[in-house]
C-alpha cells in the first residue's frame, strides 16, 4: 500500500579488515536497488510548524515549488521550454539556455514518505525541523558558493570546485547522511557476510563499509585520524534488524563542500532498517559541537524501484575543463603582454 501510493506519487570507502566473526544469521536484508527521491529539504519550510503533514497541506508546500525549472504537479511551469519553439536565443537567464528543457532534472513530485508518514523535513531533532547551525559556522558557509558551478579559481585543475571537478556527488547524496537532490536519486546496496556496498548513482560514489560482530570492535578497526577518505572513514555492526555505520574522519575537502559539515571532533551514525518489502527506513544522527550547537537527528525512507542504477560520465565529452583553464591562461598571457 505504502509502495503504491509513493510510486503513484513519486513516478535521494575503503576496505578495512574483516571481522572474526560472520553476522550472515543476525543481519537484516537490505540487498536491492533502491531511491530517496523526493521534494522534502533537510530543513522544514518557513511556515510550516510541524513534521507530519495531511495530503491536502503536503499540496500546499509544494505548489510553490519550483526546482531549476522543474515543477511538481500544481506548481509553475513557466520555466520548462516550447519544444516547437527551437532553441533559447544565446545570452539571458531562461533556464533553457543552461538545461535546454531539464530532461535530466528528476527530484520526484512528492515530499518524503516515512512509513506512511508525509514529512515536512528530514530533520526530526531537535522539534523545529531545522539544523541547529553554530551562528558563527551559518555566516562563514553563507559566504561560500558550495555548488556552484563555474566559480573558483582556474589557477590549475584543482582549484575548482568538487561539484565541477566530479569527484564526489554534490548535495550530500554519497553521505554520511545520504539525501536526495536534482536527480540520480537510485542507489544499489550489496550485502557481503562481513561488508556492505553502497553504489550512489550521482557520481558513481561507492561506499565500502566493513561490518563488525559489535559496536566496540567496529570503533577499533577504525582508521588512524590522519586518513581522511572522501566519504570519511566508516564501520558498521548490526543491532538487530538494524544496520549501523559509524563515520568519522570526513576528507576536508568535503566537509567544505557538504550539506552536513562534520568537523575532525564530529561524528555521524546511521541506522538502516528494512521495514517492508519496498521500504527501507533510514536515520542518521550528526553528533559535532563545533559546527552544530546540539546533536541533531533526520529520518526518510528509500523505496524499491525497477529503475536500474545509471552510468554516470560526469567529464564524458566534457569541454568545460580544458576550455575553461585554457581561457584562463590565456588570460595570464594577456595580462603578462600588458604588463
Amino acid at each position: 500500500m505504502i509502495r503504491a501510493w509513493l510510486v503513484a506519487g513519486m513516478a535521494t570507502g575503503v576496505l578495512a579488515c574483516a571481522p572474526a566473526v560472520s553476522q550472515e544469521s543476525e543481519r537484516t536484508d537490505l540487498n536491492g536497488t533502491w531511491t530517496n527521491e523526493s521534494l522534502t529539504n533537510l530543513n522544514r519550510p518557513p511556515g510550516v510548524n510541524k513534521l507530519v503533514l495531511t495530503e491536502e497541506e503536503a499540496r500546499e508546500v509544494i505548489s510553490g515549488v519550483s526546482i531549476a525549472g522543474f515543477a511538481p504537479e500544481g506548481a509553475p511551469v513557466e520555466n520548462f521550454s516550447d519544444p516547437d519553439a527551437g532553441a533559447p536565443e544565446k545570452g539571458g537567464d531562461d533556464f533553457g539556455v543552461r538545461a535546454y528543457d531539464q530532461f535530466w532534472v528528476s527530484p520526484g513530485d512528492r515530499l518524503a514518505v516515512v512509513m506512511g508518514e508525509i514529512r515536512s523535513s528530514y530533520v526530526v531533532e531537535p522539534a523545529s525541523g531545522v539544523v541547529p547551525v553554530r551562528q558563527d559556522v551559518a555566516a562563514r558557509r553563507a559566504r561560500s558558493n558550495r555548488y556552484t558551478t563555474g566559480v573558483g579559481g582556474t589557477e590549475g585543475p584543482e582549484a575548482p570546485p568538487l561539484s565541477e571537478r566530479c569527484l564526489i556527488g554534490f548535495g550530500n547524496t554519497g553521505g554520511p547522511g545520504m539525501l536526495s537532490t536534482l536527480y540520480n536519486n537510485t542507489y544499489q546496496i550489496v550485502q557481503a557476510p562481513d561488508h556492505v556496498m553502497i553504489l550512489v548513482e550521482m557520481v558513481h560514489d561507492a561506499r565500502i563499509v566493513p561490518t563488525f560482530a559489535s559496536a566496540e570492535e567496529a570503533r577499533a578497526a577504525h582508521k588512524p585520524n590522519v586518513i581522511k577518505p572522501w566519504l570519511g572513514d566508516s564501520v558498521g555492526w548490526y543491532e538487530g534488524d538494524t544496520l549501523v555505520i559509524e563515520t568519522v574522519n570526513i576528507r576536508p575537502e568535503q566537509v567544505e563542500a557538504s550539506t552536513i559539515p562534520v568537523s575532525a571532533e564530529g561524528k555521524v551514525i546511521e541506522r538502516f532498517a528494512r521495514v517492508s518489502d519496498e521500504e527501507l527506513f533510514y536515520r542518521f544522527e550528526v553528533d559535532d559541537p563545533e559546527n552544530y550547537s546540539q546533536p541533531w537527528a533526520a529520518e526518510l525512507s528509500f523505496y524499491e524501484t525497477p529503475e536500474r542504477v545509471h552510468e554516470y560520465a560526469c567529464h564524458e565529452g566534457n569541454y568545460a575543463m580544458p576550455n575553461m583553464l585554457g581561457g584562463a591562461r590565456l588570460q595570464d598571457r594577456m595580462r603578462t603582454a600588458a604588463r
